[in-house]
């Protein structure tokens, strides 16, 4: 359902059954991963106006790939690692489809 690049990608799909009969199938819900941060491979201080998606790109080959970053800084919310300069984010190891 989802590509292997994808922070869903392995998280099990299931279906509800709404009142009037129709399916909708959805992702069960994903969590951060548990236990010590990801593989440290750098880390990257953030400059005024720079974007994780941009971020991401230079240093794992994908922008779509956000997530990892994400989950190495535990942060639920992408736009908070980049709100403003001077932050240093952990930047993983490159996972899977790389």
């Amino acid at each position: 359902m989802f590509s292997t690049t994808s922070r869903y990608h392995g998280i099990e799909t299931t279906r509800l059954t709404r009142p009037d009969g129709r399916e909708i199938a959805y992702a069960r819900r994903r969590f951060l991963p548990p236990g010590p941060p990801a593989t440290v491979g750098t880390e990257h201080t953030v400059t005024q106006g720079e974007r994780l998606d941009n971020i991401t790109a230079r240093h794992l080959g994908d922008p779509e790939r956000f997530w990892q970053i994400c989950d190495a800084n535990e942060a639920m919310r992408p736009a908070e690692l980049t709100v403003g300069p001077g932050r240093r984010l952990v930047i993983p190891l490159p996972q899977g489809g790389i």
